[in-house]
């Protein structure tokens, strides 16, 4: 998103100014394509090792950390220790020491930096947004939050390095992040306690059985087993990102993109729910399931003087493909969103419900927030009335939900998140 971003719209704001990666062929990947796509000159590439190299040599202003979660605190601490303000892909990190690490050197550098919470800028959920603060709720006390992962875009993480807890948090962390933040930022709120219990009960190699699966093996490519599991990413020989990103550079560091989802190694979980309590005492249930059959998400606010109802269907996807993945029966789900309930509806106490429309425009990637966001990262904020623009204390407090609930996994009891990591 971002290097595109920087050879294409938004090249007047921005110049890309170096690569770095464990893994050289991907970006050999982005120089043959920013050359052929955009008539760019290579940028100077550096190994991850060559970290300090790149940022003396270069002297960029920004760093933008995309690295694999758990190494996200490396990369934004040495940067902004380096002289350099960071932008970074949520999560900001997995866990509550190196969350405190971060915070720890954002005081002591005075360096900005920037999280990106792509769904903070989406049309529908800054409408949200606005219902809530004209105050037709009154106090909002409780609020109801579900998301649905498909068996496209959920089992995607079964397959790639999300699957190793210790990579990406789990999904509490790495997906949820996104949803826990949304609430924090809809109700200016922080959480205070966090309960949850959560199990792999889909997928996994002790499910494999009760979905159907007798014929066990580890990748895609090169397995006639493959064939006929459903689950199994299919790659085209034409799909030149899938091999760019993956096929052509797994010889480096044998990483496997098209990993079983019923295969060994996978340690977070498919089933979580969630209870927390906020600092202003609302109260929210929340739960992810990564195996259904449609992609979107529910969240129900009840207030003082009604309740506020909002239904969302996404499209689903697969990540480093450069087309969405369209499901078998997507096109009638897509039929039937005329008839399902309203997206965002009202209800007073007392009356009669209403629909909330607002203007979508043209929508694009992450519900219309990307390009959004990308206008703030690189051309500046030029309105923040309703705090899009997210800076590590909303990083930090949207991952400590999720650690949180990882640490209630384990233990079975609550958790209070001033006992984590004090942020304020």
């Amino acid at each position: 998103m971002f290097i595109m971003a920087l050879a294409s719209d938004f090249k007047d704001a921005g110049k890309l100014a170096a690569f770095c990666d464990v893994n050289q062929s991907r970006m050999d990947f982005y120089n043959k394509m920013l050359a052929t796509d955009h008539g760019m000159a290579p940028i100077p590439t550096y190994r991850a090792d060559q970290f300090d190299r790149m940022i003396a040599e270069q002297k960029p202003d920004t760093v933008i950390v995309t690295s694999i979660d758990r190494t996200h605190h490396e990369y934004i601490c040495r940067s902004m220790k380096l002289g350099c303000d960071v932008i970074t892909e949520k999560p900001m990190t997995v866990d509550a020491a190196k969350c405190r690490e971060i915070l720890d050197t954002v005081q002591a550098t005075g360096k900005k930096l920037t999280v990106t919470f792509n769904y903070r800028y989406a049309p529908r959920n800054t409408k949200v947004k606005e219902v809530l603060h004209s105050g037709i709720l009154g106090d909002v006390l409780s609020v109801h939050f579900e998301w649905l992962l498909d068996t496209s875009h959920g089992a995607d993480y079964f397959r790639r390095w999300h699957r190793d807890k210790r990579n990406s948090g789990g999904l509490m962390v790495h997906k949820a992040t996104h949803h826990f933040d949304l609430v924090n930022w809809w109700l200016d709120t922080v959480p205070e306690t966090v309960f949850a219990m959560g199990d792999l009960r889909f997928y996994g190699k002790a499910n494999a059985e009760s979905r159907g699966v007798t014929q066990f093996y580890q990748r895609v490519r090169g397995s006639t087993a493959a064939a006929s599991d459903p689950f199994a990413l299919k790659v085209t020989e034409t799909d030149k990102w899938m091999h760019g990103l993956y096929y052509n550079a797994e010889h480096e560091d044998g990483y496997f993109r098209d990993q079983s989802v019923f295969g060994d190694g996978i340690s977070i979980e498919d089933t979580m729910s969630v209870m927390v309590r906020y600092r202003n005492r609302t109260q929210m249930t929340y739960s992810l399931n990564a195996y259904c059959p449609w992609e979107g998400y529910r969240v129900c606010f009840n207030g003082t003087k009604g309740r506020l109802e909002f239904n969302v269907v996404e499209s689903s996807y697969v990540s480093g493909t450069a087309t969405d993945f369209n499901l078998p029966g997507m096109r009638e789900l897509e039929g039937r969103k005329e008839t399902m309930i309203p997206e965002i509806m009202f209800q007073p106490l007392w009356g009669k419900p209403c629909v909330i429309e607002y203007d979508k425009g043209d929508l694009g990637g992450h519900g219309g927030g990307d390009v959004r966001l990308l206008n703030d990262l690189f051309r500046g904020v030029k309105d923040n009335s309703l705090g899009h623009a997210a800076g590590y204390r909303d990083g930090a407090y949207s991952i400590l939900t999720g650690i949180a609930a990882n640490e209630s996994f384990k233990t079975g009891l609550p958790v209070r998140i001033k006992d984590l990591v004090t942020v304020d």
